[in-house]
């Protein structure tokens, strides 16, 4: 019995693939002008365009067969991995020892096969973990947003020109002098 990779590949590529199945002699003639039509080269011309439509399906299913080939050892390639990996010990520590870690790691890779029974609480708990994080970001997006509308309100204050008593207790011209005094520092500096 083919794979299911064969019977894909074949069933896809080459089933519509023949000349005949998609048109006729007849249809191939109406193609040419009426004058043209009765030439005995038309016929001679399809016939060759089925032999090389045929040589291009021949070469279509050894390279699917070769294609299928590679898939086979590639699989068994990886199983013989996958074996590997899973007989692999840790050095200096016994087999129990190891199988006692891998119990108590919640990180470990090698987990069997879900089966209807276990993929269900899998996908809830997968649920829960989406949404718990959907939260923390809508929740971060509320801080982000209190934080705009605080700095679109003074700007707004700044612009009719209400002006909030500094932290400081300074006058707020004595504030501005200072920071641009700092300013004119930083840029009178020689670059590090």
């Amino acid at each position: 019995m083919p794979s299911q990779e064969a019977k894909l590949l074949s069933e896809f590529l080459l089933t519509p693939a023949p000349l005949r199945d998609f048109m006729t002699l007849r249809q191939f003639t109406d193609i040419f002008p009426r004058g043209h039509r009765t030439n005995p080269a038309v016929q001679d011309v399809y016939r060759e365009l089925q032999r090389l439509r045929e040589k291009d399906i021949e070469l279509v299913r050894q390279a699917i067969a070769d294609e299928i080939k590679k898939s086979k050892r590639l699989c068994r390639e990886y199983a013989r991995e996958r074996r590997q990996l899973d007989d692999a010990t840790v050095a200096g520590l016994d087999p129990v020892a190891l199988q006692m870690e891998e119990e108590a790691s919640s990180t470990d890779c090698r987990r069997k096969p879900h089966t209807l029974a276990t993929v269900h609480a899998s996908i809830e708990e997968a649920c829960q973990s989406l949404e718990s994080q959907v939260a923390d970001i809508e929740d971060e997006n509320a801080r982000a947003l209190t934080e705009v509308q605080e700095v679109v309100g003074a700007l707004s204050d700044l612009r009719h020109g209400r002006f909030a008593q500094p932290a400081s207790g300074e006058d707020l011209g004595e504030e501005v002098l200072a920071t641009l005094r700092r300013l004119e520092a930083v840029c009178a500096k020689p670059g590090d």
